[in-house]
This record gives structure tokens, C-alpha cells and sequence, in this order.
């Protein structure tokens, strides 16, 4: 199976649309690994890409089972979240606090419900 370059397709499909989210990786490895790989998909009757993704999946996989990586997964998390509330402070401390607290309150799923609370409110 040897690598054969694609041209884009220019036609808007459901499956066009799936490969414009792909992201391409770029890996150099040593010639005789490369051969490896190559006779494995050939075996299997799959490409080198599918063979490489399938070990990137099982890595994933494993990796959201290895209790150091979700110990360090948890610690960033955190670290995120102490970021967060460092600036949220800061934009309160900025703007002042009743500021900050009127737009986290205020309704962010549709503005036409904000817009009639604030008609009733007027018409009172």
C-alpha cells in the first residue's frame, strides 16, 4: 500500500464537513519503524494513517484510566479555575464588584427575556 495524495474535493457533503474538523499531525520515525508500520497495515488491510490513529485512540483510552495522569488532569483543572477567579477579581476590581455581579446575574440564554423584564419593569 503506498501513499496516494488526495485532491480536495470541492463539493460540500456531511462528509466533507467531517473532514474539515480533522486536524493533520506531522511525525517523522526512523526508516525501518516506517517499514514495520507499512507491512503491519499492509497485513490488516488497512493505511498507515488508520494504523497510527488506532494507537493514538488506545493511548487516549489508557490514558483516561492511569491515575498520574488524571492526579495531574485534576491539578490542572484546578490551576484553571484559580486563574479564572484571579481574573474575574480582577475585572470586578476593575469595573467594581455590583458591575460584575449585574452581568454574571443577568440572563444569558435568549435577549428578548431581558429585553420584556425591562418593559415591565418600565411600565410600572
Amino acid at each position: 500500500m503506498e501513499y496516494e495524495p488526495r485532491t480536495p474535493d470541492t463539493t460540500t457533503t456531511p462528509e466533507n464537513e467531517k473532514q474539515e474538523q480533522l486536524k493533520t499531525i506531522a511525525i517523522r520515525v526512523e526508516e525501518g519503524l516506517h517499514a514495520q508500520l507499512r507491512f503491519i497495515a499492509q497485513l490488516s488491510g488497512t493505511t498507515i494513517t488508520d494504523e497510527i490513529r488506532t494507537a493514538i485512540e488506545r493511548r487516549i483510552a489508557a490514558a483516561q484510566t492511569d491515575p498520574a495522569i488524571i492526579a495531574k488532569a485534576e491539578q490542572a483543572r484546578q490551576e484553571i479555575e484559580r486563574e479564572a477567579a484571579a481574573r474575574a477579581a480582577a475585572i470586578a476590581g476593575f469595573m467594581g464588584a455590583p458591575a460584575v455581579a449585574a452581568a454574571v446575574e443577568a440572563p444569558t440564554t435568549n435577549a428578548p427575556r431581558a429585553r420584556r423584564t425591562t418593559k415591565t419593569t418600565t411600565n410600572s
